[in-house]
Parts: C-alpha cells; structure tokens; sequence
C-alpha cells in the first residue's frame, strides 16, 4: 500500500472520524457556552475513590500482602452541560525509579458535553466499554478478592485509551457508547497473556491506525441487564507492510431476584496474521512469542444473599466458573502451549459490614491442560471499599 506523510490508505478514513468527532466536540462546547448562566456554575464536585488490599496465598508459593489499588475520582462541571471527570490510581503501593513495584496511571480524564439523553459527546482518557467488569471494577461490586480471569486474559481489564465519541440512551432502558480510541501495539501480544500488553494507555499512543470500539446494553427487564460490546482496530504500526487487524466481541448478562444473583460472559478475540506477526517478532527478537490467532474466554456465576437485612448484616456466598484460553487456535505452523488452555473454579463469601465495604474470602482451584506444568491453587482474602 502505498503510504503518504506515514498514513496508509485505511489509516486516513479513521483519523478523519476521529477529527469529525473532535469537531463536534467543540461545536457542542459553543452550544453549551450559550447556555444561560447559572449561579452555582463552575462547581467542583466530591473527591471519591476506591482501594483494595489483599492477602493472597497461592499452593506453591509464600503468601504475600498487597495494598494493590488506591484510587481518587475528581469532577467538576463547568456548566449544567459540560462536565469532567477523572481518576488517578496507584497500584502496589509504591512506585520506584525503575523498579517494577508498582504504577501510577491516569485511568480517565475526559470532558463530558450533555446535549440530549440520546446523544451526548465524550473525549478525553476513556476506559474501553468492553464487558461486565472494565468500565465498573470498584471492589464492592463483583464477587472474589481478584477481578475474573476472563476479565484480565481475555478482556484486558483494566483497558483505557485515548479517545472521542458518543454516549446516551435510546427509547426505554437502551444504552449505548461508542468510541474512536487508540489502537493495540502487535508487538506486545504474547502466548500467556494475550493482548494485554499491548495497550497504549494513552502514552504518546501511535494512531496511525485508529480504532473503533461501542457497547450496547438493555435495563428494560426489572433485574436484567444484558450487554453486548466490541472492538475493531489495525495494531500493526510498528511493523510496516504488515497487517494485524485484531477483533474482540464479547456478551455478558445479569440477573438479580430477591436473594440470587446470576451473571454469565463470553469473549472472544481474533488476530489477523497472527503467524506473520509471530515470525516478525522472532526476527526482530530472537524469539517467536507464539501468539495465538484465536482467543477465547467465559464464566458464569451464581450468588446467593444469606444475609439480606442491609449494612452489618449482608453476607454473600457465591461460586464461579471460568474457561479462558490464550491459545485457543494458532495459526498455521505454530503448536498451541497447553498451559495456557485453562479453566478455574472459583468459590467464596463477602461480608458488607456497610454497602459501600467488602470483607473479601475466596479459594481458587485452576486447571490447565499441560501434562507437565501445574496451575497452582490459592487462597485468597481481601478488603475493598468505595467512597
């Protein structure tokens, strides 16, 4: 393909979407700058947060300690029609030079314009809106001391980028975002854990692909969420003449009556010469990563309230089930690594001693199918609170 000023052909039509999105941004921000004034405008709204901190102790290890999330929320609203709101996470505590004891990340940083309840515009530092856990990863609103399996090696939670685009609601109970962000780094994929290192995290991100990525979900049913949301982009950027289109889709659903609660997701994620990349990235290496062309992950999950008589007593006891293989199917001339075909049972209780705190015991029994390396068990214990 011939290529201009370091654009492809597909490259163009995707940045000229993100433009025209950060256009209309701008064309709502004047909308909104007519507004009449109001007195309690410019207002800063409540800092809030979330942490968690963990004690894990896997079968063939030393436990080990963890304050492994502190996060603060800001917001502020300029007017009635345009907002921000941002979120700064430490994890592991402490962050050292180059040491690898923990990290400081912007997770979001965005500006709202609210025009209408079914359209309104959003640009700025977005979490993706990929499945149950990625937009919603507070610690008191899923069950287990550690985010689902699927939801870190398939969906790579927690996964943000720069971006712009568009949010609301249609008709009754139908919800909706859609977004142009950022595109995957290829080169960062690997056989254990998938896509998850090759997220840009809005770093100087290189989008001469862009990619597009929505979400959709229905609340009309009392008790019943149900969504479905994907992902599409090029992640062949720092490899020319070379093609990686990569595609993630995923469904999940939720139900809640009177004590039992029941969740279920499925996710599924396709790499695109996935066997040129590999043999790339051994030139470029030395070594294959092995990537796989194929992705595949699910779980479903039922809860059940023992307690239901609000703060001090509500205890839940729940047990999950998950499959999630990074090496679902290879690309021609590669072997699938067998340790990387794995399922999990997970099973546990949460006390809330307040709704918004979460006393935290799981044990997690993992299997994979290699005939030589061993998944080992674990347990775990945690605490986690939002304010």
């Amino acid at each position: 393909m011939t290529q201009k000023n370091g654009f492809d052909g597909r490259g163009v039509p995707c940045l000229r979407s993100l433009c025209a999105v950060l256009a209309q941004l701008a064309f709502a921000g004047t909308l909104s700058a007519q507004t009449p004034a109001d007195s309690s405008y410019p207002a800063t709204g409540p800092v809030s947060g979330y942490m968690d901190f963990h004690f894990n102790q896997p079968s063939d290890a030393d436990g080990s300690l963890d304050f492994h999330r502190f996060v603060l929320i800001f917001s502020h609203s300029f007017t009635p029609r345009i907002r921000f709101v941002a979120e700064l996470e430490i994890e592991h505590a402490i962050v050292e030079g180059l040491e690898e004891k923990g990290a400081v990340e912007l997770e979001q940083a965005y500006v709202d314009f609210l025009l209408a309840r079914r359209v309104n515009l959003r640009a700025g530092m977005l979490l993706v809106p990929i499945g149950i856990i990625n937009e919603r990863h507070e610690p008191p609103v899923f069950n287990g001391v550690e985010r689902p399996f699927v939801d870190t090696l398939i969906i790579p939670s927690t996964w943000f980028e720069a971006g712009a685009g568009v949010h609301g609601e249609l008709g009754t109970g139908l919800r909706y975002r859609a977004y142009v962000m950022a595109p995957l780094d290829a080169t960062k994929f690997s056989a254990d854990q998938g896509i998850r290192e090759g997220r840009q995290e809005g770093a100087e991100s290189n989008v001469r692909h862009a990619a597009f990525t929505g979400r959709a979900e229905y609340v009309g049913i009392q008790g019943l969420t149900l969504g479905a949301s994907a992902w599409s982009g090029q992640s062949s950027f720092s490899i020319r003449r070379l093609d990686v289109p990569v595609r993630l889709g995923e469904v999940d659903a939720r139900y809640k009556r009177d004590r039992v609660e029941l969740r279920g997701e499925f996710a599924n994620v396709t790499i695109g010469e996935a066997g040129a990349l590999n043999d790339a990235l051994r030139l470029l290496t030395g070594v294959s990563p092995n990537v796989a062309r194929e992705l595949r992950g699910f779980y479903g999950e039922a809860a059940y309230r023992v307690w239901s008589d609000g703060p001090a007593r509500d205890l839940v006891g729940f047990v999950r089930y998950e499959n999630f293989d990074t090496q679902f199917r290879m690309p021609a001339g590669f072997l699938p690594v067998r340790q990387f075909d794995r399922d999990a049972w997970v099973v546990g209780a949460t006390y809330y001693p307040d709704p918004d705190v979460a006393v935290k015991v799981d044990y997690v029994v993992q299997r994979n199918q290699s005939a030589i390396v061993k998944s080992p068990n674990s347990f775990n214990v945690g605490l986690g609170w939002w304010f």
